[in-house]
């Protein structure tokens, strides 16, 4: 068997997403999670892009033992000593570098000649060689670079040191026999390349990028980027998930290809990264969409009934997918409910168990039935590593077809307890000013959004904000079965993460 090698750049291509950005505890958080389900490679950001970024993939290297952590930098000097900087203490330590081929790069952006191009790209995976033994090189464009100079360019930069030669399909252009055809004419036409992986990184601009990075493993690619939910630039990138699960599941295909990937981890993943980044799962996404594993047609459910298999080519229980059976209630104690989280693969500490029994005695009085999703979500709020310094006590609102939306909140900050009141127009708004009366901070609301994210007319309801305060944008979430409860909360944990930014 041979081993694909899968490289995630949820933290560096996924969080380039527009309003995707991660601040340094949920970079961190996902990239734990990163290695529990078992990645090869982590690239953890752009360095040079900020100062917090550098940061963040520092403590990514420092924290992280098992993967390899990578850094991203263009072919100048400047971005590969920050991103040297930025993953030299981890144990495996990767800097890649990149540098445009395609002709269209290099008459608009760069504005230089091929053996211009040349030249930079052997003296800057040469430079970047002394300071780290495993380097990345990605010619920009490949898939839009005229083949010959595309196989020159290999060439040199393997010449230079690069131990695994990357093709990005960067703006999604290419189709899967084309993509594949690249990859088996770069292994017969580049005279070194047996001395290298070859990797590819897809978008997903024409729906793709899956497809694309499939083809090239048949054609020889040994390690294949992508990103938890397919997130990343415009349309996003190829989905780990997908790419997993194809060859999990088309062994008369890939018969010889495996992976160290825990599947089961999978759809736990993607709620994370989900709900980290604010980015909702369609419900008809391949491998972790909430319908992915329903059934409504007669049809179907009879064939489900009898045998599975009839319409299903993945068990659910093979991502993680959690089901949507009653499981707990209000009499169950807190016993009843660690042993279901675990089961869902929470391991809370007492503290946080805590937090989340007092949750979810409070929505077993409100609902008849708890389902594995509520859970998940309840954890999920409650474990957020955000600092509490404003919390909830209580909140009224009068609001009606022919009267004025007021709202009463009550907070507790430190020790102290303090009340605010305030119109607006709606509920919802109304309690948002009686906030920002109560903290003082001047906030603006540029997205607001609202999910039920459970079954049934008692569904629990999860709100999405992005608020942006003192200089400070965030994205943040809250749930209850009260949608303008989930609202308040989603509000407070967002000013929450602002404060402790």
């Amino acid at each position: 068997m041979e081993r694909l090698i899968i490289f995630d750049t949820t933290l560096r291509d996924g969080e380039q997403a527009p309003g995707a950005s991660l601040n340094q505890k949920e970079k961190l958080e996902i990239a734990y999670a990163l290695k529990e389900l078992g990645v090869d490679v982590i690239e953890a950001g752009f360095p040079i892009a900020s100062k917090g970024e550098v940061e963040s993939v520092k403590e990514i290297a420092k924290s992280i033992k098992g993967p390899i952590i990578c850094g991203l930098a263009r072919a100048v000097k400047t971005d590969i000593d920050a991103a040297y900087e930025a993953v030299r203490h981890a144990k495996y330590p990767r800097i890649h570098v990149f540098l445009a081929t395609s002709k269209i790069h290099l008459q608009y952006k760069l504005k230089k000649a091929e053996d211009e191009i040349l030249r930079l790209a052997g003296e800057w995976v040469s430079y970047a060689k002394r300071l780290c033994s495993d380097i990345e090189f990605s010619p920009e464009d490949a898939s839009r670079t005229e083949r010959e100079f595309l196989f020159k360019v290999i060439e040199t930069a393997i010449d230079a040191g690069a131990n695994t030669i990357n093709i990005p399909d960067t703006v999604g252009y290419a189709e899967p026999d084309e993509f594949g055809d690249l990859i088996k004419a770069i292994r017969e036409n580049v005279s070194n390349i047996d001395k290298v992986v070859i990797s590819v990184h897809c978008h997903n601009d024409l729906g793709l990028a899956v497809a694309n990075s499939l083809s090239a493993i048949k054609n020889g690619a040994r390690q294949v980027e992508c990103t938890i939910n397919g997130i990343g630039e415009r349309a996003g990138n190829a989905s780990l998930e997908e790419i997993v699960m194809a060859i999990k599941t088309r062994k008369d295909i890939f018969k010889d290809i495996e992976t160290q990937i825990k599947t089961n981890q999978i759809y736990k993943l993607s709620r994370l990264v989900s709900k980290l980044t604010g980015f909702v799962v369609a419900p008809n996404k391949a491998i972790v969409g909430n319908n992915a594993f329903r059934h409504e047609s007669g049809i179907h459910q009879d064939g489900i009934l009898k045998e599975r298999s009839t319409y299903e080519i993945i068990k659910p229980e093979d991502v993680g997918f959690v089901g949507s059976g009653i499981v707990l209630g209000k009499h169950s104690g807190r016993h009843a409910l660690n042993h279901r989280l675990k089961e869902l693969g929470f391991n809370l500490t007492e503290e946080q168990l805590e937090r989340v029994s007092i949750r979810f005695k409070d929505l077993a009085d409100k609902k008849k039935s708890i389902f594995d999703d509520d859970l998940i979500s309840i954890v999920e709020d409650e474990i957020t590593p955000i600092k509490p310094l404003w919390r909830l006590v209580s909140f009224k609102v009068t609001s009606g077809t022919e009267i004025t939306p007021n709202a009463e909140v009550i907070l507790r900050y430190k020790n102290k307890t303090l009340s605010g009141k305030s119109s607006g127009d709606g509920p919802i708004d109304a309690c948002y000013k009686a906030i920002d009366k109560i903290t003082g901070i001047r906030c603006e609301l540029q997205d607001y959004r609202i999910e039920a994210v459970t079954k049934g007319k008692d569904a629990l309801g999860e709100v999405s904000v992005k608020l942006k305060a003192k200089e400070k944008v965030v994205t943040s979430h809250g749930s209850s079965t009260d949608i303008i409860e989930a609202s308040v909360r989603a509000y407070l944990n967002a000013l929450n993460k602002i404060e402790g930014l």
